[in-house]
């Protein structure tokens, strides 16, 4: 159950003045002679009331779920500690011997506790429900978060095999043509895995850590394709702590590579950099290969990289994530992601 705040306490704090209020006003409808005196019988034994059953709940509920059935016990015994506190408080105001009155109407004093008995458990109810309701609320989002978190996880295992058995492959081919560059590949290779098994296995990481496994990827991509193959990666330093699900950009420079820069006889550059546009954080891609032509429609998650991506935003962002994929305009391919950007 959420914590009580201060801004909830005056929140509540204001109803009782009003609740309190409207009782004045309604016991004063038949003489507005008395108006005064109501009202400052009515705030002193409200508030009273409200603030003996907000502090039990404060001490003795400390698990709303499985505690909250003491609040049969706290209001009536709160509601009456808060007449006979309220009722004293009032008569010292108003220099008036105040029980010494309701003693000699006991009719009056049962009607007038009986009201407030009423208006407690009125109030209980309603402030115990909007608990509810925020608690629910809450659990929701953390069930929702931890949904998300455990189909990143989910994405993540199916995403690094496919680049494992890609790297692989190319090795394999790599080995008979030339077993010095595969020796090197390898190496690379086993310092990428072992960076990558030591990193966190957490549902987000920060783009520099991103950017950190691109560079370690293409040092390892850039043994097999030799000067075929240049990259330039441009994080901004003030985006570097922003935080991003791993692996993002990693299917889009394979794409890149495969079929944009493998297949083109010089190869080419890509170039992987990252922006702020307003309140969203722009990840792109860019590649120098055979690209694609402009007036072409490229549905957007076809082939498992590119599906990766759109699943991997759609469960980290919502529909506040998206991306583009498109030719570009001086030859190539351009993939541009965008996604909420925290300040």
């Amino acid at each position: 159950m959420p914590a009580i705040t201060l801004i909830s306490l005056l929140k509540h704090a204001l109803l009782s003045v009003g609740l309190n209020t409207f009782i004045a006003l309604a016991l004063s409808a038949m003489d507005v002679r008395y108006l005064y005196i109501n009202m400052v019988f009515s705030q002193c034994i409200g508030l009273s009331i409200w603030a003996l059953i907000e502090a039990a709940q404060h001490w003795l509920i400390t698990d709303w779920d499985r505690q909250w059935r003491r609040l049969v016990g706290i209001v009536p015994v709160g509601v009456v500690l808060g007449y006979l506190l309220g009722t004293l408080v009032a008569g010292q105001l108003l220099h008036i011997n105040s029980f010494g009155a309701l003693m000699d109407h006991p009719r009056s004093f049962l009607g007038l506790l009986a009201m407030s008995m009423a208006a407690g458990a009125l109030m209980t109810y309603f402030f115990l429900s909007r608990r509810q309701l925020a608690a629910e609320k809450q659990r929701a989002e953390v069930a929702l978060r931890q949904a998300a978190e455990s189909r990143l996880k989910l994405l993540e295992t199916q995403l690094e095999p496919h680049m494992l058995f890609n790297t692989l492959a190319n090795l394999r081919i790599l080995i008979s043509l030339d077993p010095a560059r595969a020796q090197t590949m390898l190496d690379h290779l086993i310092a990428y895995l072992r960076a990558t098994l030591s990193a966190s296995r957490a549902g987000m990481h920060s783009l520099q850590q991103e950017f950190d496994r691109l560079q370690d990827y293409l040092e390892l991509m850039s043994v097999r394709m030799g000067p075929r193959l240049q990259f330039s990666l441009r994080l901004p330093a003030e985006l570097a702590a922003q935080e991003v699900p791993p692996l993002l950009l990693q299917p889009l420079v394979e794409n890149s590579i495969q079929h944009g820069l493998e297949p083109k006889v010089e190869g080419g550059c890509i170039t992987i950099s990252a922006r702020r546009s307003g309140a969203l954080l722009c990840l792109e891609v860019h590649d120098t290969g055979l690209g694609m032509d402009p007036a072409a429609v490229v549905p957007v998650g076809k082939g498992f990289g590119l599906n990766q991506v759109r699943e991997r935003l759609s469960t980290a962002y919502g529909n506040a994530g998206a991306i583009n994929l498109g030719a570009a305009s001086a030859g190539g391919t351009s993939a541009t992601i965008t996604f909420p950007c925290k300040p």
